[in-house]
């Protein structure tokens, strides 16, 4: 049997990291960063240790969700390129990810102060110098071990989200070296910019993102609107989805997840925590109720599938703002979401360049009208339009436009890169078998 030389580098690549962790040597702690092991709380540890669990269980669901919704050819492999991110992402962040993300600042410098656009680097490789201490800024209250694995679940579904766009033409081996690099050169840096605390978007712009629906799903969003650019037409993008009961699994499973993604967005076991878990639920159920009225006022029937989109486009609505809003306002996020989405999956421009799963109208824009939203109602000092003026709102505004042009740009050069070192799309014999057989030899 023939291997390809891109499948021997990748398994050594493999193998070098597993090698150089094993003899990675352990530096001192800098204890100016961090605080001493009495400030860690007990509730607080707990509460994280369960979201983190919440929120990894959303990536197996996001995959019972695409895979319920693809044909029948192409179920495994939706949801195989969901299910694997769990392991490049988690080696990638352990690696490297975590100190692009929130590794000391390196940016800009204004007004004598330093805002950063990305991480260094070198700060925590292998999550050197990330234990049981709290770090005394990012994470008081926890050990900084448990907040860089709290964070690395995010890192983990963000380019799973990718791939309902992609779905049923992207050769595997293509999509795990773009995840990789989109990881490293879009998602690392936007989480530095908004999350930490001398990013250039969060501390000097002020964006608010609670829990990630600018970090998370609008840089998916764009990623996945560029990826079905660039990659085209499926050549039959007519299918009726194969197990809608996947669906509901997998909203189900998301849904439950969401409340680790959000609720552990507060990152102690506080009163925030309490209002996000309510707000996330509540916009949940508006959109849900939203999206399938919404279809039968235009004469679709109230459908299963309906119900699981708009229940999931609340679930990104109200994420940049779960901790930040009222939950009557959350109702009304839930509601404007589904409305704009909906008309999104159905507008016929978007239709004809075929993103697979409709990514961009649901994550992208969901993304966008939460950000936008979150910038009207945010409470909080200087934190939206209504409490702190139009200068505020047209920050955001600002923020807005840089990261859809940064996410979408870059996206676009990555997808570029990667098809000039493996080719993006399989071939045309391989697509009209199915990537379940073509691609993993395995059939649903």
């Amino acid at each position: 049997m023939k291997i390809e030389k891109r499948w021997i580098v990748s398994f050594l690549l493999v193998a070098v990291v597993s090698i150089t962790g094993a003899f990675w040597p352990t530096s001192s702690l800098d204890f100016t960063r961090f605080g001493t092991i009495d400030l860690v709380s007990g509730a607080d540890v707990a509460w994280l240790l369960t979201a983190s669990c919440l929120v990894l269980l959303m990536t197996p669901g996001l995959s019972f969700f695409y895979g319920g919704m693809v044909g029948k050819k192409n179920v495994i492999s939706t949801m195989l390129k969901s299910f694997i991110c769990l392991g490049v992402i988690g080696l990638v962040w352990i690696v490297v990810g975590f100190s692009l993300s929130f590794g000391d600042p390196i940016g800009f410098q204004i007004d004598g102060k330093t805002y950063g656009v990305i991480g260094n680097p070198s700060n925590f490789i292998f999550l050197n110098g990330v234990g049981a201490l709290p770090h005394k800024v990012m994470a008081p209250t926890i050990p900084f071990l448990l907040f860089a694995l709290f964070q690395m679940k995010f890192a983990i579904i963000t380019p799973a989200i990718i791939t309902g766009a992609l779905a049923e033409r992207i050769r595997f081996i293509s999509f795990l070296l773009f995840i990789v690099l989109f990881t490293l050169l879009i998602y690392a840096p936007l989480c530095h910019m908004i999350w930490h605390p001398q990013g250039l978007l969060g501390a000097y712009f002020g964006v608010k993102d609670f829990a990630g629906g600018t970090v998370v799903h609008m840089s998916a969003g764009f990623a996945a609107l560029a990826g079905v650019l660039m990659l085209g037409k499926r050549a039959d993008s007519e299918h009726i989805p194969t197990n809608i009961p996947f669906v509901i699994l997998g909203t189900g499973m998301l849904w439950f997840g969401w409340f680790g993604f959000n609720a552990g967005s507060a990152l102690a076991a506080n009163a925030t925590a309490a209002l996000a878990f309510a707000t996330t639920t509540v916009a949940s159920a508006s959109a849900m109720l939203t999206w399938v009225f919404w279809d039968r006022l235009n004469g679709r029937k109230v459908s299963a599938l309906g119900a699981c989109i708009g229940a999931v486009v609340g679930l990104v609505v109200i994420t940049p703002s779960a901790g930040y809003v009222t939950i009557p306002q959350s109702i009304f996020f839930g509601f404007c979401g589904a409305l704009v989405s909906n008309k999104l999956v159905y507008w016929k421009k978007l239709k004809q360049i075929d993103d697979t799963l409709d990514v961009f109208a649901c994550h992208g824009v969901g993304g966008i009208m939460g950000m936008i939203l979150t910038a009207i109602f945010a409470q909080g000092e200087q934190a939206s339009l209504l409490h702190g003026g139009w200068g505020v709102f047209a920050h955001h505004m600002l923020a807005l436009l840089l990261v859809s042009l940064f996410t979408f740009g870059g996206a676009i050069a990555l997808f570029w890169f990667t098809n000039r070192l493996v080719p993006l799309r399989v071939s045309a014999e391989a697509e009209a078998e199915g990537l379940d057989l073509s691609q993993h030899d395995e059939q649903f």
